[in-house]
Formats: structure tokens, sequence, C-alpha cells
């Protein structure tokens, strides 16, 4: 079951958006300024947080992990759709005091966890069926990501707010000037679609960079290769993705008896490897060290 959709219909309302106090007062009465060090850019437009919470799809037993509520503009928007429950992440105490009076309104449907995402597990936080919404601190997107991929099956879907150029990295095709190393590792393991552009001038305080959300359901069809060893494999050849297989799998040894139990050619580079090459490459060099240990 995927959660991901372009069209999920409209939300339904709920009572704690209703209840609580509107974002904005709540951010002058806590006196809320977004913190750098946090990677925090808050997403105040209700229509957008609205369109997101749309996107994921979620149903009445859902439970909806979110990572970094900030004031809760998402959080109200997931709030406004009929799961059971929302557990949200923050680790910004201030965030969380703002928070308790949504707590109160949801009655009994938001939790907050104080806390490092990066140091929690998010299959811990959340029953069956679960999802994760989140519009993402910039400074711990990626490794968050990399952290959920391999219990992404755990989830319907994890559908997430990232700065565009880390986007562009997770969709890229083989050839793509943003492919690499992440592209790899993330498309052998997820089935990544892109959902919505969002510009920068919608976030408080307005970013450098626009924003895109991504969804991202488990591959049920991914090919078997050790991730470990994928990425060994990622790491040599996107380290030297100028040069050609040949020169950079050396640090790996053989190379060319690498890529011809890969059936790749030598003269290639990484960036024109498709993921069951990189897969096939992972695999030679496990059967290789198998032999040799």
């Amino acid at each position: 079951m995927s959660s991901c959709a372009a069209d999920a219909g409209g939300p339904v309302p709920g009572a704690a958006t209703t209840a609580a106090p509107p974002l904005r007062e709540v951010i002058r009465a806590y006196g809320l300024t977004a913190d750098k060090r946090l990677g925090q850019n808050f997403l105040l437009d209700l229509n957008l947080t609205r369109r997101i919470a749309e996107t994921a799809r979620l149903g009445p037993d859902h439970s909806v992990l979110e990572i970094g509520p900030g004031p809760g503009g998402l959080t109200r928007a997931l709030l406004d759709t009929p799961v059971r429950s929302v557990v949200a992440v923050e680790r910004d105490p201030r965030c969380v005091a703002a928070l308790q009076p949504l707590v109160e309104a949801a009655a009994g449907r938001l939790r907050i966890v104080q806390g490092d995402a990066l140091a929690l597990d998010a299959t811990d936080l959340v029953d069956p069926p679960a999802a994760i919404v989140a519009n993402l601190p910039y400074n711990i997107a990626t490794p968050l990501l990399l952290r959920w991929l391999p219990t992404l099956d755990r989830f319907t879907g994890v559908t997430v707010m990232l700065q565009s150029e880390v986007a562009d990295r997770l969709l890229s095709p083989p050839g793509g000037k943003a492919y690499g190393r992440l592209s790899v590792i993330v498309q052998w393991q997820a089935r990544v679609e892109r959902v919505l552009g969002v510009p920068a001038r919608a976030f408080t305080p307005v970013p450098k960079v626009n924003a895109t959300v991504v969804c991202l359901t488990a591959r049920p069809d991914r090919p078997a290769a050790d991730r470990a060893t994928l990425e060994r494999v990622t790491a040599a050849a996107f380290g030297q993705r100028r040069k050609m297989l040949r020169q950079s799998l050396r640090p790996l040894g053989d190379p060319t008896g690498l890529l011809t139990a890969a059936g790749l050619p030598p003269t290639a580079r990484a960036e024109e490897i498709d993921i069951d090459g990189f897969v096939a490459l992972a695999r030679a060099l496990a059967d290789r060290d198998e032999t040799l240990g």
C-alpha cells in the first residue's frame, strides 16, 4: 500500500485546528524565531501545509510521524486529516512549549517527543499502519533519509520536504548532472516521486533555495545486494566520477576483474551506470571478497 498520491481529496476538518490559537498568534506569544543552527525554516502558509498533508493520502488507521514541527503549521494540517494519531519529534524546547496548546486541543491525537530525530528509531515511535510526513530541517534531511531507508517497508510512505537540490539528487536518472551516490542508494531501495514544488518565499525566514516535496515508498522488486558493499562501490566510483571505472575502482582492487564479472565496460564512467549495474558490481565485489576471505 502506497500513501503517495497526486490527488487524495480534501482534508477532513478537525477540531484541533479550530480549538487551538491561530498559528501566528502562537508564534508571537512564544517569541519564536527560526534557529539556523537547527536548520529551521518555518512554513506558515496553511494552504501549502494542507496540500502536503493531502498528498500523503492518510487514512483513519494511520499513525503519522512528523519531524521538526516547529510552531505546528504542518502538524495542524495533519490533524485535519482523519489520522488516528500524530507523533511529532521536536528538538527545540521553545517549539515544544509552543505546541502544548495544540496538544490540548487535539484531545489525545497528538504527542510531542522532545529529542534529536537522528538518535531515535522511527519504527519505535509509531504503530502500523504508519507514515512519515515532514518539513525536514535542511541540516539533517539527508542523514535522516538514509537512516530510514532500511526500514522503509514498515511505512506506507515517507512524504518529506527537502531542498530542491537534494530532491534532484534523489530523483536523477543515470547521466543526469545530479546523479551520484545518493541517487543510487536511494533508488535501489525506494521508488521516489516528485510531488510538489515550494518556492523559498513561502518560508520564514526566506532561505536561499527552493524546496521540493517528494514521496518515497519501498521497492518490492529491489534487487538483492549488501548495502555496505554497494556503498563501497559507489564511494569508489563517484569519488573520481570523471575517470573511467577501470581507474576509479582501483581502490577496491583488480577493477578489470570486477567489471568483467559485472558485465560492465571498463571505459564507462560512474554517471553512466544504472542501479542494476551498480548492484552487479556490488555482487561481484562481495563474491570476490568471499572467495579471498
